[in-house]
């Protein structure tokens, strides 16, 4: 099985067809299947939009959404409670989907979302050797290990490139240490991580990142952490303490430019220098080109 099939095989049949239908290159750059009630079926694919044609009633039902959440959880809320809560889950193959509806509170904090109002199935691909190209920027002259930070817009490629890079160095001989606090660079399901993250990689999924930066610091012997989207003020004393260890750091920021970075909670470290190398990446001309390094 594809692990396009595997998002394609939790919708009924009336929606899985006619996406099946859609010509081969628009299936090969699939990205999304967003599904809205009372709404249209919608892909996202090489930065296109297009509007799927179902038959009967064009439109998608709310039992059709309670039926595919159902198929994405196995009929299971309790095992994925936690995630609810937080607006999404991850589903074998690694990949994620966001759902929205009512959401229902207990003191103020979201535990729940019921009533379901549109679901986005996000595609998560492997492209192995993506990151061969940044490797002579992330290890120096002495193949010395540097703290790199990958800044990125939405949907540029910087997860798909530091899956690989984490990868690539783990057979390069360095122990990894991956906090995947969304399940999206390894893709852990039931224990198992869906891609290849390399031999020398210990994964600590699900678990917020500051708290799992300092975990696998005193408990793996890591050479490197890596992270996904770092930005809060608790991440930032995490990273201090991977320093203090002597610890690489890799990881990822939503930003564009350089200033992005500087007005983040990341501005003041990265003032300092603690980032030696810094990665910009853009979509144009397409997903996952670099646009700038700086060496620091």
């Amino acid at each position: 099985m594809n692990n396009l099939e595997q998002i394609l095989n939790k919708l009924p049949e009336r929606i899985r067809i006619p996406i099946q239908e859609l010509p081969e290159p628009l299936l090969a750059g699939l990205e999304e299947i967003r599904l809205r009630a009372c709404g249209d079926v919608r892909v996202i694919s090489k930065n296109q939009e297009i509007v799927v044609a179902l038959k009967k009633n064009a439109m998608v039902t709310r039992q059709e959404l309670d039926t595919i959440l159902n198929n994405l959880l196995d009929y299971s809320y309790y095992a994925y409670e936690e995630e609810l809560a937080k607006g999404y889950i991850t589903i074998e193959g690694g990949h994620r989907v966001g759902i929205c509806g009512r959401a229902v509170l207990d003191h103020g904090k979201v535990t729940l979302i019921k009533e379901v109002s549109s679901l986005n199935l996000r595609r998560s691909r492997e492209i192995t050797g993506v990151s061969e190209r940044i490797l002579s920027h992330v290890l120096d002259k002495e193949g010395t290990l540097q703290n790199t930070l990958i800044v990125s817009p939405p949907k540029c490629g910087k997860t798909t490139l530091l899956r690989d890079l984490t990868r690539a160095l783990s057979y390069q001989g360095f122990k990894i240490g991956l906090c995947d606090e969304r399940s999206e660079i390894a893709g852990t399901y039931m224990g198992q991580p869906s891609f290849d993250i390399g031999p020398r990689t210990d994964v600590l999924d699900g678990c917020p990142k500051a708290e799992g930066m300092i975990m696998l610091i005193r408990a793996m012997s890591t050479d490197a952490v890596v992270t996904d989207e770092i930005g809060k003020k608790e991440d930032i004393d995490a990273i201090e303490t991977a320093l203090c260890a002597g610890v690489a750091i890799l990881t990822t920021i939503h930003g564009r430019d350089y200033d992005d970075v500087l007005s983040s909670n990341l501005g003041p470290i990265v003032k300092r220098g603690v980032f030696s190398r810094i990665l910009f990446l853009t979509n144009d001309p397409r997903t996952g080109t670099i646009r700038e390094v700086l060496h620091v």
